[in-house]
This record gives structure tokens, C-alpha cells and sequence, in this order.
């Protein structure tokens, strides 16, 4: 077979439904291969940055990993961000790129990006895990598996290899053979470490001395499917209640009556109420970073009279930020299992500490959940964002995955938008490049058929990627837009608007009629100026079951749900 064929048949193999990417004559020879592999869909973006979005998303939503594509040079330096997102969040991807012929690097051919001219693979490195080109198709077999594995490490990634025109070309002889589940989802635990674990709950398994006010961050090291099961098993048979990271909403079902909602940025009061608390004893991160937004900015009341536990997969992503914890490398669920498999002696340790730990609650979820819950009814005009994101909560199917922009609307979605289950919702939290979200629903609802799929984006997002909704439309992908459009970079002129008339111009928009551009590119849509229109909208989306856009005309005036996170920034002082 081809190497173009060996590629499509290998991601096959995987599992992998559909490949995202651009066209362009470094990649013709996989034009005609499609036909003979037509497991995989090819989805052709409007740029090679949505691409890489698409891939992402499918990665966030598949729990396996994305793919996508582009010409070696200008296809996939515009990737770039979209890989750099992947990398900061932890999210699988293969990049794929072409090249020229091997028998032509350095000769000055069109658009050679190849190690003899100006070398691509070196500009994804410092994003990606590995980075290579297939200077011969002996070694592609080789190489495809490596890169797999490598994407799969301790800590997931993207990779990158580049393909020469002839290599693509090149008869193979390899067939891929999927790689084994223990590659994909090691089950890794420093056993020894994870026993310290007692130290804290009870020390010199002194039952006197045991913890009991004991809550949970879970972050998205605990995203995976196991891991969700697990955390939900373990937080029930001892009573401890759940925080989330924002990037991990969902992984523990936030309806749930031990779950105190998101922890950090656009965070719960029931959240902070207890981390922040001086009565917690002990707190156990797990699969958390504890970056700036995780911990509300660093807050020095994260860490309490026990100090923290901490448990990750990855050894960079353990926290140097605070001392008198204990660290553990390993699976979140893989811990889990073992602690609940101790003997008696131990897990009687927490077993007494549960009618403490339920008062503790109970005394939390008297107060209101959320901040500024009355805007979920505001009617006022120019549209709440709240409102929105309320009434599009009410609508929306509990199982429908939901995609939030970078803007003012994440924390609005942060704050009101509730999940349920893990790898429901979606963001890329930690680069927050605007208009990810955009193709990347594209990726989610390919992934995830069987749900449906919301976008919650701003307009200045849509400047950014608004044309992959295109993309939606022409493939027939009914991913549901809702553009909170408030003709503004809305977190941006929050602060300008402060800053003066200059500021304040600089960051405001036109009022664009994204609902018209929607229908020039092929999808249903509609414009909402009211309160009382955003339910009908949403449904009238839901039931169409076509990729759909609806234009929320929102006030930009509105403040986020964040001021904890700003209160927490003023108090804060680094020392050495």
C-alpha cells in the first residue's frame, strides 16, 4: 500500500472516525486515498489553525486522540497556536504535515519547509513532544507508532511528523497494529508514596489524631473515564465532598450533593467557602496543577492544618508553589483504588470522620451556591449574559457537551452552566486562544454524535474563527452556536472601560449581524434582542438538528461572577 494509505488505515486502526485539515498540493497524493479508507471522514477546514481546533476538540471529547493535517510551511505555521493550546492542556493530537520530496530538499522548490530550508519541525518542538520528518518510508511504520506512544507519555501531547512527498507516495509493506490500552492510559502509582497518604489522615494511625473535615480538588488528571468512577465512588463511601478545577467541570456530577462546584476562577461559593475554610484539616489534589486559576491566585489560605496531598501523572505538573505537602506520581484513579482496597484498620479512619464531614457540608450548602444568581432572571435589555447562559441550561439536554469560548463568557459559563459528566465541558483553560471554541465543536459533535453540542462564544471571537461555522455547515455538523455578542472584547473593555474614552474605544466592537453572516455561509439562524426570545431560540436550534447560530444581542457593561478570584489577586504577595 501507499504511505498515504498506510496513514488512513493506521488511524483506522485506532479508532480514529475522521481526519481535519486543509488541502494543498504537499498533500494531494491523501486526496485520492480517502476513497479506499472510508472510515476516516475527511473535514476540510477554512484555515489550517481550525484544523488543529477540530482535532483538539475531538481529542477533549473522544478521550482517545484527534487528527489533522496541512501543507509543510505556511499550513502549519498557522497551526502553531492551535498545537500550543493542545500542549498546555494536556491534549493528544497528531499533526500531520507534507513536504517536498526528500531527492528536492534545499533545492529552492515551492514552498519547501524541509530541513534543508527552513526546517518546520523545529517550530512545533518547543509545543509538541516529538517533532520529525519521515526522511524514509522504511521508517514510517517506526516512526507513526513512536509518535503515538510518545503522545500517550505521563503527560499527553500533541506530535507532529512530516511527511516528504515521496514518502506519501512510497509502497509500504508495514501494517499499523493498534497500540495496547496500557500505552494509551498507564495505570502508574508510586505505591509508596500513596501509603503517606495515613500520615495525614491519621498520624501514627492514631485514631485520636485522624483528619476529619477533609474535601477533594479534582482537576483534569481525574478527567478520564476511570477516574471519574472512581472519584464518585470514593467521595460517596467516605462522604468527602468534590471541588473541580475549571477545566475539569464535570468530572464529578456538579447536581450532586457532595459536590461543591468549580474551585478558583469563576468559581462556587460553596467551593471556596470550604477550601478556603479554616476548619478543613486536609485537602487532596488530585490530577491539579494548582496553576494561578486552579488556586485562586495562589491563595494562601489553599493550604490547610494537614497541608496537601497531591497526586499527577506528570512530575512537572506537581506544584512547586507550596510546602509541607506530600506528592505522589501516578494515575488519580489507580490511587484511588488502592486507598479503598486497604485494610480495615485504615479505611475505618475515614469512616468515623463522615457524620463530622456531613454536618461540615450541610452548614456549606445553606449558603447560596452562586454569586450573583439573580442575573440568571435579569430582565434587562441589552441581554445579561447570565441570562443566557441560564435559560440555554435550561434547555439544553443534560447530556449535551458544552464548548466556552475565551472572554467575559467563561466565567459566565463558568458560574452558571452546569455538568454532569466528565468531558462535557469543554474550554481550553489554559493558553485561552479566542475562537478556539469555534471548529473545535466541530471536533466534539464528529467525536460525540450522539449529543448535542453548544458553543458559547463571544463576537470577537467570531472575528477570530467566526468562518469555520462554515465548516459546520458544509459537512453537516449540527453544532448549535450561541454568540454572546456585546460589540466588544468583552473581559478586555471591562478593564479599559476604567481606563478612559480612549481605552474604552479601542476595545469596543461594531455591531455585527452575526445571524446574517451565519446564513450567507449556510446555516439556520437567528437574532435574539430579549430575554423572553432566548428559550424559543435555543429550541428552535436544538430541534433543527443542523448547525445553527443564534445572535445574542448582550449588554457589555455587565461585570463577571469573579470577584472572588479579584479579591484573592489584591490580597497576594509572593515570597521566596
Amino acid at each position: 500500500m501507499k504511505g498515504t494509505h498506510y496513514i488512513l488505515q493506521a488511524l483506522a486502526t485506532e479508532g480514529i472516525e475522521a481526519l481535519f485539515f486543509v488541502p494543498g498540493g504537499l498533500i494531494d497524493p491523501f486526496l485520492s486515498a480517502f476513497e479506499s479508507t472510508p472510515q476516516i471522514r475527511p473535514i476540510i477546514a477554512a484555515q489550517e489553525g481550525g484544523a488543529c481546533y477540530m482535532a483538539d476538540g475531538y481529542s477533549r471529547a473522544s478521550g482517545n486522540f484527534g487528527a489533522c493535517m496541512a501543507i509543510g510551511g505556511p499550513g502549519l505555521t498557522n497551526m502553531t497556536t492551535a498545537v500550543s493550546t493542545a500542549w498546555t492542556d494536556a491534549s493528544p493530537i497528531l499533526v500531520l504535515s507534507g513536504e517536498v520530496s526528500t531527492s528536492m530538499e534545499g533545492l529552492g522548490q515551492f514552498q519547501d519547509a524541509s530541513a534543508s530550508s527552513f526546517n518546520d519541525t523545529e517550530i512545533l518542538q518547543p509545543v509538541t513532544s516529538m517533532s520529525l520528518s519521515v526522511e524514509n518510508p522504511h521508517l514510517l511504520n517506526h516512526h507513526f507508532r513512536k509518535a503515538l506512544a510518545t503522545m500517550f507519555g505521563r503527560r499527553k501531547s500533541p506530535v507532529h511528523l512530516s511527511l516528504p512527498h515521496d514518502v506519501q507516495e512510497a509502497d509500504i509493506s508495514a501494517a499499523h497494529q493498534r497500540l495496547d490500552r496500557s500505552l494509551r492510559e498507564p495505570r502508574i502509582l508510586d505505591a509508596q508514596a500513596a501509603d503517606r497518604f495515613w500520615d495525614r489522615v491519621a498520624p501514627g494511625r492514631d485514631f485520636d489524631k485522624r483528619a476529619d473535615k477533609i474535601a477533594i480538588l479534582a482537576g483534569n488528571g481525574a478527567e478520564s473515564f476511570d477516574g471519574s468512577k472512581a472519584l464518585l465512588k470514593f467521595a460517596e463511601t467516605f462522604r468527602i465532598p468534590v471541588a473541580t478545577t475549571l477545566k475539569a467541570k464535570g468530572v464529578f456530577p456538579e447536581d450532586h450533593q457532595l459536590s461543591l462546584g468549580v474551585f478558583g476562577y469563576a468559581g462556587t461559593r460553596h467551593a471556596s467557602t470550604a477550601i478556603l475554610s479554616k476548619d478543613l484539616e486536609f485537602l487532596m489534589v488530585l490530577g491539579s496543577s494548582l496553576n494561578e486559576r486552579d488556586t485562586m491566585h495562589w491563595n494562601s489560605r489553599l493550604v490547610p492544618q494537614r497541608g496537601l496531598f497531591q497526586v499527577d501523572l506528570a512530575p512537572e505538573s506537581i506544584s512547586a508553589v507550596y510546602g509541607g505537602g506530600i506528592t505522589v506520581i501516578g494515575d488519580v484513579s489507580a490511587f484511588l483504588e488502592k486507598t479503598m482496597s486497604e485494610q480495615n484498620q485504615l479505611l475505618y479512619h475515614l469512616e468515623s470522620g463522615k457524620n463530622v464531614r456531613d454536618e461540615w457540608i450541610n452548614s456549606i450548602r445553606d449558603l447560596p451556591r452562586l454569586y450573583d444568581a439573580e442575573n440568571c432572571s435579569s430582565d434587562s435589555i441589552p441581554i445579561h449574559p447570565a441570562r443566557t447562559v441560564a435559560e440555554l441550561r435550561k434547555v439544553m439536554p443534560r447530556e449535551t457537551v458544552a464548548l466556552v469560548d475565551s472572554g467575559a463568557h467563561r466565567a459566565f459559563a463558568g458560574q452558571y452552566w452546569v455538568s454532569y459528566e466528565p468531558r462535557t465541558y469543554i474550554s481550553a483553560t489554559n493558553l485561552g486562544p479566542m475562537g478556539w471554541a469555534i471548529p473545535a465543536g466541530i471536533g466534539v459533535k464528529v467525536a460525540r454524535p450522539d449529543r448535542p453540542c453548544v458553543v458559547i462564544t463571544g463576537d470577537a471571537c467570531m472575528l477570530m474563527h467566526g468562518l469555520e461555522i462554515q465548516t459546520a455547515a458544509r459537512f453537516n455538523v449540527p453544532v448549535i452556536y450561541v454568540v454572546i455578542n456585546n460589540a466588544a472584547f468583552g473581559n478586555v473593555w471591562l478593564r479599559a472601560s476604567k481606563m478612559g474614552a480612549g481605552p474604552s474605544k479601542l476595545t469596543s466592537l461594531p455591531d455585527h449581524d452575526w445571524a446574517g453572516v451565519a446564513r450567507a455561509l449556510g446555516l439556520e439562524s437567528l437574532t435574539v434582542r430579549k430575554p423572553e426570545e432566548l428559550a424559543p431560540a435555543f429550541e428552535q436550534a436544538l430541534e433543527s438538528n443542523v448547525a445553527f447560530l443564534v445572535d445574542v444581542k448582550a449588554d457589555k457593561r455587565f461585570g463577571t461572577p469573579v470577584e472572588p478570584f479579584t479579591e484573592s489577586i489584591k490580597s497576594w504577595s509572593y515570597h521566596e
